[in-house]
């Protein structure tokens, strides 16, 4: 294995343990601190962190039509409208219907990648692989399909044009983000949605519902350093190395990361159905690189 190959699978485990604990960060943030609020002041501290990236390395941010066009896409196909959808929905619905309706994500990233992106075409490997990670997911949270509140059909609709929105974004820079670093996008990204989703907390939002408790300061300080600052930066590294509909099966395995991390911390049982489900979202990821595996085997025979 070279070298870059090695990274990439190092970038792959990182966005996957850290997503997979990013539902659960948000949940227990939005105890304490009202859904905009808790989005924005995420985003700002990571771009200040961002920021300070930046000036030790010496990027510099171009604008130019192109690049702003970009800017505009992570702004409010990534960060801000889809951010502020998932966490106001997440209130409303429980973690793993979430983690459900988010494997629609794969589905939407295939779609737009076939319009968008000429070298990355829809495949029978690929949409045999993305439904059987999507039927793996389904199995894994049959059970938490449920919700009480009467908004619980809206938290999903929010879900769902959030995984959208992300989608198209996500092959949006693929298509013109090559030329940027990806500490220069996600500060500029970061910095708008963080900004609107602020100004949506003050427009809606009450700075008496806010409690400064440790499970706040905690989630959000994890959210915005290892959730965005890390995860994103690592996300967009990948997404210039490899095709945008492989990178996006990340989210098949991001709840079964999620659920181990719940029986480790938390000591919650293991359904023998997560056992079921993650072999269906294994064999998925598999039959989705079925096409390269076996040029690999014939080009070595």
């Amino acid at each position: 294995m070279n070298s870059e190959r090695a990274r990439i699978w190092v970038g792959f485990v990182i966005i996957s343990l850290v997503w997979g604990s990013t539902w659960l960060a948000i949940k227990i943030g939005l105890t304490s601190v009202p859904p905009f609020f808790a989005a924005g002041i995420r985003f700002l501290i990571a771009s200040v962190v961002l920021y300070l990236i930046l000036r030790l390395r010496g990027l510099s941010i171009t604008f130019t039509p192109e690049t702003r066009k970009l800017y505009a896409a992570l702004i409010f196909l990534s960060y801000s409208i889809p951010f502020a959808l998932v966490y106001w929905g997440q209130q409303y619905i429980p973690s793993g219907l979430s983690s459900i309706l988010f494997g629609a994500y794969p589905f939407s990233v295939a779609i737009f990648s076939h319009l968008l992106l000429a070298k990355e075409r829809l495949t029978w490997f690929k949409i045999a692989g993305i439904v059987f990670g999507f039927v793996g997911i389904v199995i894994i949270f049959s059970g938490d399909v449920h919700w009480t509140e009467t908004a619980g059909v809206l938290g999903m609709a929010c879900i769902l044009v959030s995984t959208v929105m992300q989608a198209l974004a996500v092959v949006l820079i693929k298509k013109y983000g090559q030329p940027i670093s990806p500490f220069v996008m996600n500060f500029v990204g970061m910095l708008g949605g963080g900004a609107i989703l602020g100004l949506l907390g003050l427009a809606t939002e009450s700075f008496s519902d806010i409690v400064w408790n440790t499970a706040a300061v905690g989630s959000i300080l994890y959210l915005a350093i290892i959730g965005s600052v890390l995860a994103f930066v690592t996300y967009h590294w990948l997404l210039k190395r490899i095709e945008a509909v492989y990178l996006s099966l990340v989210s098949f395995i991001n709840p079964i990361i999620a659920v181990v991390l719940g029986a480790i911390v938390l000591r919650e049982t293991l359904a023998p159905s997560v056992f079921i489900g993650a072999s269906c979202v294994l064999a998925g990821i598999l039959v989705a690189n079925g096409k390269q595996i076996v040029g690999r085997i014939v080009n070595h025979s």
